[in-house]
């Protein structure tokens, strides 16, 4: 079972305890308990589907109860099915217990808030746009709580720090409970219409629909990201100095992108960029990769055809997009003097661009056997140093940008891969007969040797 902290595990029970007082009043309450049962077997078989990857988590049914119901009423639609809720992680009961308790009080405010706006009212007899208004209010409440809510889980539990924990959750969560929010106000208009419940419910078969079709897409995304991570695991057995490398050099180039104002879509394909740079070593000789001392120039053209090599590996691999740009091109330089076709500054693919300087980040901030790593200080000075001839200043800039404001992670050492052992002797490029801030290097900045 995976350890939860003490704090997180009081907030838990804090927050079971409120939904627990939200549904107190329900023995008082003259409520349609037919009408309480349908929604909340309606609700619990979406979770029931969803567990199957089939279906989405059906908000619907839960603000439709929200508009149709007393709040405890409409609180206890939501207990069933978030008991029955898939939970990916352990502890499995803890998470259910937090699920039911989150989304009974979100439920719960929604209601409240819809009916001390005359939502009742609008709901038995519509008049548009004035109906849109409780809902709207609702909707909003509803996700503000969940919101709240799931801010401070990360906050006792993930650790994230409190300026960070609620940042973007409501506008993320806020489109899409909205669209569920109009579907839960038709099903409760048509609930009270003359149609009745079974009218009602025709609302959900759309939606169902919609969320089968997401559900095909985070399964195809799934198996995107399974076949990356079988690349990228196959690159780590083989060159075991590099282990983490990849996993870095992704989460750098997702930073830059991001600092420069690109769309989802695309930081996504420059975080599999970063992560795929190195495939090609899968077609390089392993005991090149391991060799302990200096290449010779006839070793070392043999690796620098990795970029070539990973290429052709991911080159069919249609999701990928540019990135494949990427991997080909990441050794290029502004000056002309990278590899494998010299190209020369705007000939670089700007994804390449993005890679390099989050590689040779990396490669500088990372510990190795042959040497410590670099202050990220040092590091980021020696990228502005080589702005401008060997990488691109807009990329410095954004990653000098992101990394001053935000930090970096911890490096990895690869004493932590490979265990105890001879620290092997820089190769050619770190101390061969080219003064090194002279040398070619793969990785880093001229300054700054380090094996391809």
């Amino acid at each position: 079972m995976e350890a939860v902290p003490g704090r997180a595990r009081v907030y838990v029970a804090c927050v079971a305890l409120a939904a627990l007082f939200c549904l107190r009043p329900l023995t008082t309450l003259h409520t349609p308990w037919w009408a309480v049962g349908l929604l909340a077997v309606l609700y619990a078989g979406g979770e029931l589907i969803t567990r199957r990857g089939v279906a989405g988590t059906c908000y619907p049914v839960l603000l439709a109860g929200a508009f149709l119901l007393p709040p405890p009423a409409a609180t206890l639609v939501a207990v069933p099915g978030a008991l029955l809720s898939y939970v990916g992680q352990r502890p499995a009961g803890l998470r259910r217990i937090w699920r039911a308790a989150q989304l009974a009080l979100a439920v719960w405010a929604a209601a409240r808030a819809h009916w001390a706006l005359g939502g009742r009212d609008a709901v038995v007899a519509p008049h548009f746009p004035y109906a849109l208004l409780p809902a709207g209010a609702a909707v909003l409440v509803f996700c503000l709580v969940l919101t709240a809510l799931d801010g401070g889980v990360l906050v006792l539990a993930e650790r994230v720090p409190v300026r960070r924990a609620w940042r973007g959750l409501f506008a993320r969560s806020l489109a899409a409970v909205a669209v569920h929010g109009l579907a839960g106000l038709m099903m409760a208009v048509l609930w009270r219409s003359p149609y009745g419940p079974v009218a009602a419910l025709l609302v959900l078969l759309p939606m169902w629909v919609s969320w089968w079709v997401f559900a095909q897409y985070h399964r195809e995304r799934a198996a995107h990201r399974a076949t990356i991570r079988a690349l990228v695991q196959a690159v780590d057995i083989k060159d075991g100095y590099t282990r983490g490398h990849s996993e870095r050099v992704g989460q750098a180039s997702m930073m830059i992108a991001r600092e420069l104002g690109m769309d989802d879509d695309r930081v996504e394909t420059l975080r599999f960029a970063g992560i795929l740079h190195d495939v090609g070593k899968l077609g390089v000789p392993t005991r090149l990769l391991r060799k302990d001392g200096p290449l010779t120039p006839e070793e070392r053209r043999v690796i620098e055809l990795h970029p070539e090599y990973g290429h052709e590996m991911v080159r069919g691999i249609a999701f990928l997009g540019e990135a494949r740009a990427a991997v080909l091109h990441h050794h290029e330089r502004l000056d002309g003097s990278g590899y494998p076709y010299g190209l020369v500054g705007a000939q670089i693919p700007e994804s390449a661009r993005v890679v390099a300087v989050a590689d040779a980040f990396d490669a500088m901030t990372s510990t190795r056997a042959y040497r410590r790593a670099r202050p990220v200080p040092v590091a980021l000075r020696e990228l502005e140093r080589c702005a401008g001839a060997q990488f691109d200043p807009r990329m410095v800039g954004a990653l000098v940008r992101v990394v001053r404001r935000w930090g970096w992670g911890r490096t990895v050492t690869a004493d932590d891969v490979r265990g105890a052992g001879p620290a092997p002797e820089p190769a050619d490029d770190v101390k061969g007969a080219v003064p090194a801030p002279e040398a070619a290097d793969d990785h880093a900045p001229r300054a700054l040797r380090e094996s391809p």
